[in-house]
């Protein structure tokens, strides 16, 4: 159960990082998601640490797809017996479509089941947030991709993200906290997968600073991000509610392509919005009552001259559109 790569830092110093970031309080309610692997171990017990357990409850997704699944179940129903946690179990029926994202659906939905209020805590540490970014660069194009998770997007918190994976490990090997491993982690089956064990590794061949060099040019965009929000909120303010499309129109090309993301970001579910700056043409070429299904479930529309996103239902068409200009 050793961590492998940086030298961690002591489990304590965790603890007093974790509680500066405010995420976690004394008293504060928060539903912990736990798989049982030592992230999420790690991430139960600074919870009952900083929270305290009466303010803890845990969350175990059993999705009965590995031979290890009730083990992993087991483990985690001894663990909050131990921390004095109480623990709900889900188990989804079959998996539908995507796998991955099947199981992020049923996780963050019996998240909000369990728990109508307050926060739901989710263990993703330093070490996913690099791995997410490679992947979204990869897999998407856009600014967002290189913006990677926050710390906080609506009711769902990471404290662990200015955690490294090294880090964890030691706090639990501490603390005698035992954990379970995914063998699917460890293969290349997935796309993450294959990022944490082939690209990263190649990314450190280059460079043994390549991770951090990752988190840090994150951090400086993050910082360079709110200026963009703030000239999204001045255009957003002088376009209408619901904005104009001929405002739109009128706005600068990556200007258009800012603010036509917020909108989507704004009509989607928490973190389902499409990328669309690369469809801001074609959106803004839409005449009076056309449509375009842009991804994921969402629909733009011209109605009385504005341009609105909403959930797609039914045909698109017609789809009439301004001829290119």
């Amino acid at each position: 159960m050793s961590g492998a790569g940086e030298q961690p830092a002591p489990p304590g110093d965790l603890i007093e990082r974790v509680r500066a970031a405010g995420l976690l309080a004394p008293g504060r309610p928060v539903l912990v998601l736990l798989s049982g692997g030592r992230d999420s171990v790690c991430l139960l017990d600074v919870a009952v640490r900083i929270a305290g357990a009466p303010h803890v409850r845990a969350l175990h997704c059993n999705y009965g797809l590995r031979a290890e699944a009730g083990a992993d179940e087991a483990h985690c129903a001894a663990l909050c017996e131990r921390l004095g946690v109480a623990l709900t179990v889900h188990r989804p029926g079959a998996p539908v479509g995507n796998l991955q994202a099947w199981a992020r659906d049923e996780r963050y939905g019996a998240a909000r089941r369990v728990a109508p209020e307050g926060d739901i805590a989710a263990g993703h540490t330093a070490s996913d947030q690099a791995e997410t970014v490679l992947y979204r660069l990869a897999a998407s194009p856009g600014r967002r991709a290189l913006l990677g998770m926050g710390e906080r997007e609506g009711r769902l918190i990471r404290p662990l993200l200015g955690v490294s994976r090294a880090e964890t490990a030691a706090h639990c090997e501490a603390r005698g906290l035992p954990w379970r491993e995914d063998a699917s982690n460890a293969g290349g089956d997935f796309a993450r997968g294959r990022v944490r064990h082939d690209l990263l590794p190649a990314l450190r061949a280059i460079h043994p600073a390549a991770e951090a060099n990752v988190l840090r040019t994150l951090e400086l965009l993050r910082d360079e991000a709110e200026v963009l929000d703030a000239a999204v909120d001045a255009a957003l303010a002088s376009a209408g509610d619901p904005p104009h499309r001929d405002a739109l129109r009128a706005l600068p090309r990556p200007l258009r392509r800012l603010v036509l993301q917020r909108l989507a970001d704004r009509a989607a579910d928490p973190g389902r919005a499409p990328a669309i700056g690369h469809r801001t043409a074609e959106v803004l070429a839409l005449t009076e009552g056309g449509a375009l299904d842009v991804g994921a479930g969402l629909r733009a529309e011209i109605r009385d001259g504005a341009l609105r996103f909403g959930a797609s239902r039914g045909p698109a068409a017609p789809h009439p559109r301004r001829p290119a200009s």
